[in-house]
């Protein structure tokens, strides 16, 4: 019985999450359930990265799929919600109105329950006071005496007004203080509106040699980032700001954000075959201990029956969670030449100068396999390098890259090597003959 109750609460919840999700569906969502605050499917995975806690698969009745569960304790709440506040998300927590009800009225009883005490202190405090001024009365003397202050020499009492005086003028004056204190000047407004202040380089206690740079943007602590050595030396000098510095290690801090509207799924792309529905994206931790990655982050896509992940460098997770790209910026971005997208490979283009008439795409007898080469004239020509699938798929079948897109891509780094050579060797000879 206690089973089936878990477990219909448990339904409800989620279903109470996907309809809050519909209306709030840039806020991520705590569910308090007992002694524990729950997050489910996307918001879990997303909250698993900034809170480095593990996240389990539940399954429950109504749902086809597992669903993505993310537990802690109630107490950890004050551990966990500012990180996530200063991640950048808006929280909303989510209590059961029977649960603060319940609150409220223990809170009453024990408010109640220290009244009557005081009550009953107050009576007794009363009755005691009211027979020892009977008590005093009856054995007052008849002869009278003076009190402590008309024994006082006029000199003592002089001081002590004056001290008092003195005293009060002092309060007065710092409270004015406090009240014509300004609070502190922002050292730049970003693009959102955002006040950056506190910007600061300072050294490390563990590493002297090491500095960090850190500021604060709205009153929240930024993460700080180790310097190099250049820019401290520049800083130290003043020929670097804090402005400056914030564009160097927080650039997408101080970009404007995109709308809401763009991070809310479906979302489409112009394929080679018509639109590309993207039904999810998200970030996830890579758990398998037999794969080269992991431990890293990666971007995770879903189109229709598609599915792709890749390896997120940082200043992409970095755009992602600042809000500064959208979603669909960064499937094109990170997975155009696996979709063969036509504006994923505008990024390749030749060296200047270089002719592409040179540029060699043929498939190599020996292996059977497409390869790409270039010949250069005079300056020699390059090794040959195999084509991806995806390339090729590019290529020959989609028709959205060109021969000089894919020479560039495989053969560019040798191509700028072997002009350098060129060019030294003519210097060299240059010289000698001089």
């Amino acid at each position: 019985m206690v089973k089936k109750k878990n477990a219909e609460q448990n339904v409800g919840l989620v279903r109470m999450f996907n309809e809050m999700k519909k209306t709030h569906p840039d806020a991520m969502l705590l569910f308090r359930n007992g002694n524990f605050y729950e997050m489910y499917k996307e918001d879990a995975l997303k909250a698993s990265v900034i809170l480095a806690l593990k996240v389990s698969d539940k399954i429950l009745p109504l749902e086809k799929d597992p669903i993505k569960l993310l537990i802690f304790p109630h107490h950890e709440l004050d551990k966990h919600l500012p990180k996530l506040v200063r991640s950048g998300e808006r929280v909303a927590i989510c209590d059961s109105l029977k649960s603060l009800v319940q609150q409220k009225e223990e809170a009453e009883k024990k408010k109640s329950s220290k009244e009557k005490v005081q009550e009953t202190n107050t009576s007794n405090k009363n009755t005691m006071a009211k027979k020892k001024k009977e008590q005093a009365l009856q054995e007052e003397p008849t002869k009278t005496v003076k009190t402590a202050a008309e024994e006082k020499p006029a000199k003592e009492m002089k001081t002590e007004v004056k001290a008092e005086v003195k005293s009060e003028q002092q309060a007065e004056q710092k409270a004015e203080a406090k009240q014509e204190r300004k609070p502190r000047e922002p050292q730049m407004i970003t693009a959102n509106g955002e006040k950056v202040s506190h910007g600061h380089a300072f050294q490390s206690t563990t590493n002297p040699a090491d500095w960090y740079f850190t500021a604060k943007i709205d009153g929240v602590q930024l993460k700080p980032q180790k310097m190099d050595a250049a820019d401290l030396a520049a800083y130290q000098k003043k020929e670097l700001t804090v402005p400056q510095l914030m564009e160097r290690y927080y650039p997408t801090k101080l970009m404007p954000k995109v709308s809401e509207e763009a991070f809310r799924m479906p979302k489409e792309l112009s394929g080679p075959d018509g639109a590309i529905t993207i039904d999810k994206f998200n970030v996830y931790k890579e758990k398998d201990e037999q794969r080269p990655d992991y431990g890293k982050y990666k971007f995770y896509v879903q189109m229709g029956d598609t599915k792709m992940s890749a390896v997120a460098s940082r200043e992409d997770l970095n755009a992602y969670f600042d809000r500064v790209v959208s979603p669909t910026q960064l499937v094109e971005k990170n997975f155009g030449e696996r979709l063969h997208l036509q504006s994923a490979y505008k990024k390749y283009q030749l060296p200047e100068g270089v002719d592409p008439k040179g540029v060699r795409v043929a498939k190599d007898h020996s292996d059977n396999k497409w390869k790409v080469s270039m010949d250069l004239g005079d300056k020699g020509k390059t090794s040959k390098h195999e084509l991806s699938f995806d390339d090729g798929y590019s290529l020959f079948k989609a028709k959205t890259a060109t021969r000089e897109q894919i020479a560039a891509k495989y053969l560019n780094t040798e191509i700028t090597g072997m002009l350098s050579a060129v060019t030294n060797k003519l210097e060299k000879s240059a010289s000698m003959k001089m």
